[in-house]
C-alpha cells in the first residue's frame, strides 16, 4: 500500500546507500534464513500466486497527493508468512521499478517499507489468534497494522533522507508528507477489511492455508466428544 513515488535521483547519494544496504542486509537475512529452515511447498505456491496477485493490484495507480495504491501485503504476509513474504516484496518491487513505477534507486527503501507490512501483519495476525480473535477481525487488524507501520515508515524514510531540488524547509516536508502518511493509513483500513474478508474465506475453505488446521481440528474434536 505505501510506496515512494519519487523519481530517479530524489534521494541524496548517502541515503540512496543507506536504504538499499538496510534492504539488501535484510534480503540477505531472510535468503538464509529461508536456505536454513526451508519451506514447505504449499508455501511456495502461495508465494507465486501472492507475488501473481500483489503486482497486479500494485500497478492500479490513483494519481492522489503523489499516487496511492493496494499492494495486498498484509495478505501475502499472512498467507505465505514473513520469510516469503518479504521476497514476496522486493520481487514486486523489482518488477514495478521495471515497468516505471518507482525509481530503481529506491528499490532498497521501498523493499524495507512493503516487507516490513507483510511481516508485521503475519505476527499481528498470529497473535490475535492466540488471543482467541475471531479469523476476521485478526485478518483485519493484522492487516491495517502491517499496511499502517509500512505507510509510517515510508514516512520516516522521506523525512529523514530529504527530496533534492525540493524548496520545501524540512519542517513542510514533514507536514507534506504527514498528510500523505495520513492518506495511505485511510487506504489501510480499507485494504485490512478486504483483507480480513479474503482470510475468512480462505479459512472456511482451507483453513490450513491461514495456520489454522490444528484449531479447527480441535474445535471438531471437542464438538464429538461433548
Amino acid at each position: 500500500m505505501a510506496h515512494i513515488h519519487l523519481g530517479e535521483g530524489s534521494f541524496p547519494l548517502w541515503a540512496l546507500v543507506l536504504w538499499t544496504t538496510l534492504g539488501v542486509a535484510l534480503v540477505s537475512a531472510v535468503v538464509y534464513r529461508v536456505r536454513k529452515g526451508g519451506v514447505e511447498t504449499h508455501q511456495i505456491a502461495l508465494a507465486g500466486i501472492g507475488a501473481a496477485a500483489s503486482f497486479a493490484i500494485f500497478q492500479l495507480n490513483i494519481p492522489v497527493w503523489g499516487g496511492i495504491h493496494m499492494n495486498l501485503t498484509g495478505l501475502v504476509g499472512i498467507l505465505a508468512g514473513p520469510l516469503l513474504g518479504a521476497l514476496i516484496a522486493l520481487v514486486v518491487n523489482i518488477f514495478s521499478a521495471a515497468l516505471g513505477h518507482g525509481a530503481v534507486g529506491l528499490l532498497g527503501a521501498n523493499t524495507l517499507v512493503n516487507a516490513s507490512e507483510a511481516i508485521v501483519a503475519y505476527y499481528a495476525f498470529k497473535a490475535l489468534l492466540r488471543m482467541d480473535w475471531d479469523v476476521f477481525p485478526a485478518g483485519a487488524s493484522a492487516a491495517t497494522l502491517g499496511l499502517s507501520a509500512g505507510a509510517v515508515l515510508m514516512g520516516a524514510i522521506i523525512v529523514i533522507s530529504g527530496v533534492n531540488g525540493s524548496a520545501l524547509p524540512r519542517g513542510d516536508l514533514t507536514i507534506a508528507v504527514a498528510g500523505l502518511v495520513g492518506l495511505n493509513l485511510g487506504v489501510a483500513v480499507i485494504e485490512g477489511v478486504l483483507t480480513g474478508f479474503v482470510v475468512q474465506f480462505l479459512a472456511s475453505v482451507r483453513p490450513d492455508l491461514v495456520g489454522l488446521a490444528d484449531r479447527t481440528a480441535g474445535e471438531e474434536s471437542t464438538g464429538v466428544t461433548a
